[in-house]
């Protein structure tokens, strides 16, 4: 797939998901429209699909974009399960329930930092995968529930969690077989 490089941050796909960075400042100050809210949660849904679709459909996909679409992605469904937490649209267990993929990818991350090798296999193994998405989609669902006060919020809940562990577990499987190709010192381009 390639290296990690700081000009494909301006090809479409990485710019459509920095979108979701200006919906998630934006998330709180609409707070108290539950139709805006659910408007800015449609919209950065609809993000997350185009910037995919856009990455295979025109040959964009880049270990750049690989990073940048789920980064953006938490930090969205931070900004909505923190600001649902505080004005009491969710209990504080849900952000525990909507989290799971999250609290289970966080080794990752930090490996992904402290490891030139991960680096490297993440740069040439670099894509969103099925359940990763569906867990996604789960969460933005769980979310929209929350906001129309649907009686399965909990339900949902529990469905996204599940679907976050599944994610997660996949998540490892996927990373731990990429670092185990990676050649010894290859060395990821910071370029």
């Amino acid at each position: 797939m390639g290296r990690f490089r700081a000009k494909d941050i301006l090809l479409v796909p990485s710019l459509l998901s920095l979108t979701r960075i200006p919906m998630a400042v934006a998330f709180p100050f609409v707070q108290p429209s539950r139709p805006g809210m659910l408007v800015l949660l449609a919209l950065a849904g609809f993000s997350d699909m185009l910037d995919g679709w856009w990455a295979r459909r025109f040959d964009q996909a880049t270990p750049t974009g690989a990073v940048v679409d789920p980064v953006t992605d938490k930090l969205f469904v931070l900004s909505v399960v923190v600001t649902l937490v505080v004005t009491r649209v969710l209990p504080v267990t849900s952000v525990l329930l909507l989290s799971t993929r999250e609290i289970g990818e966080l080794p990752l991350v930090f490996w992904f930092l402290a490891s030139q090798k991960v680096r490297a296999a993440r740069a040439t193994k670099a894509s969103a995968n099925v359940p990763g998405k569906l867990a996604t989609a789960a969460q933005f669902a769980t979310v929209a529930a929350a906001l129309v006060g649907s009686p399965f919020t909990r339900e949902l809940l529990f469905m996204t969690a599940g679907a976050g562990a599944i994610a997660a577990v996949v998540y490892w499987m996927r990373e731990l077989s990429a670092v185990r190709q990676v050649p010894p010192g290859e060395n990821p381009s910071s370029s």
